[in-house]
């Protein structure tokens, strides 16, 4: 899986897809909170944000 992310991050930097990290970082960020609100103690304090 790591192999996959440093080829990936290799890729974009070669191809100049500068644009493409802020998306994927939020995607990582929003998956990561995903992960967190299910049955947790978390959860109810994640859906006050929303």
């Amino acid at each position: 899986m790591l192999s996959f992310l440093n080829e990936f991050f290799l890729f974009l930097r070669e191809r100049k897809k500068y644009w493409l990290f802020p998306i994927i970082i939020v995607l990582a960020l929003f998956g990561i909170l995903i992960v967190l609100s299910q049955g947790s103690a978390v959860a109810p304090f994640i859906y006050t944000i929303f």
